[in-house]
């Protein structure tokens, strides 16, 4: 009997998508094609180019290092984009810890088959995600016990059948820490079809330029434009009225509550501080502008620098937008100011090179 061709994304052992046994021997198990062969719908699905041709503007958003907060730049850059009436797509590449269901409120939710492929997941009416959560049955405690092959399959997988509508003017592109099997799989699948570029999310650190410094050169051996660095966590900054003051004892290192105490004396003292003031702090050892000095060196932008503001947190938690109403009143203008700099280069760069839709934002 003929199997038919194995998919690039299918688990070792394959049996073939027209096997009487598809989707049903031991080796399926696990397979993001189980279903699909089971019920004979298993296809390879368009080329990825093919796709990605209704996608007008493709952002790669990079870090080297974990922990930086890529991932809640990414969601707010979503946001921005999906607010000022754009159709924008969200893809989350970290197949081994997807964090964007958790930060857009999806936890559960599945991508869905029609007659196009799969529907992304819509956590606004022009705002669709995508991430491996919505594909695979593991629990939350189950960890992605997966090779570099059986991740690039699955990226690829998503770049084939992932039906994104007809047109959609920004795809963001949420990708793991590092330069490895995924980033090179998806600037290969890309390329042809054109990326705009790379933006490069750090923390303020000495040890974390040095791995700006990699994604940097990574970009620019794989012919990625680099759209520019970003600082995040740039010192801890918050209203005055929204610390808490604690008195500690020294000695047994237990500690009291005084915040009311001391706002009632600022007050009473100096009421105007309650207002416009803020409290900042340098939560991390700086690299005292290293990264601007980096960027200039390096010869790409340096974007600006987001501060650690506790209400972005707590918007990225509850899986909501900085940019609605006035809470996150530190975190969101920096961001602002960020993402309209890459959205003016995005359109310098199609200007200049005579694009044939010139009604980039």
């Amino acid at each position: 009997m003929d199997k038919g061709e194995i998919p690039d994304n299918a688990n070792e052992h394959c049996p073939g998508p027209q096997a009487e046994t598809a989707g049903k021997s031991e080796s399926c198990a696990g397979c993001p094609n189980q279903q699909a062969c089971a019920t004979g719908t298993a296809s390879n699905g368009p080329d990825p180019a093919e796709r990605m041709a209704t996608v007008k503007h493709k952002i790669l958003v990079l870090s080297c290092k974990g922990g930086v907060g890529k991932s809640t730049f990414s969601t707010q850059l979503s946001f921005a984009l999906a607010r000022t009436d754009h159709q924008v797509g969200l893809m989350d590449l970290d197949i081994c810890g997807p964090s964007m269901p958790k930060m857009l409120g999806l936890e559960g939710h599945w991508l869905h088959h029609s007659n196009y492929g799969w529907i992304p997941v819509y956590v606004e009416q022009n705002l669709g995600v995508v991430s491996i959560s919505f594909t695979h049955s593991e629990s939350d405690d189950e960890p992605a016990i997966w090779r570099g092959p059986r991740k690039s399959g699955q990226i690829i997988q998503f770049l084939k059948e992932v039906y994104w509508g007809d047109h959609i003017d920004f795809l963001v592109v949420d990708t793991p820490p590092g330069t490895s099997d995924e980033h090179i799989t998806i600037v290969n699948c890309l390329k042809d079809t054109g990326i705009d570029g790379a933006i490069i999310v750090t923390t303020p650190q000495e040890v974390a330029m040095a791995d700006v410094r990699k994604g940097v050169n990574f970009c620019k051996k794989l012919g990625v434009n680099v759209l520019g660095v970003v600082e995040n966590m740039s010192g801890l900054t918050q209203p005055l009225s929204d610390v808490k003051f604690m008195k500690l004892t020294t000695e047994t290192g237990s500690s009291v509550d005084v915040t009311q105490d001391m706002i009632s004396c600022i007050r009473e003292n100096a009421p105007e501080l309650l207002d416009g003031v803020f409290a900042w702090s340098q939560v991390f050892e700086s690299s005292g502008g290293g990264a601007e000095r980096m960027c200039e060196e390096m010869g790409v932008p340096f974007l600006g620098k987001i501060p650690l503001d506790p209400q972005l947190c707590r918007a990225a938690e509850r899986g909501k937008s900085c940019f609605e109403g006035n809470k996150c009143s530190v975190s969101a203008p920096a961001l602002k100011s960020i993402i309209e700099k890459v959205v003016a280069s995005i359109k310098m760069k199609e200007d200049l090179s005579g694009g044939e839709n010139k009604e980039t934002p």
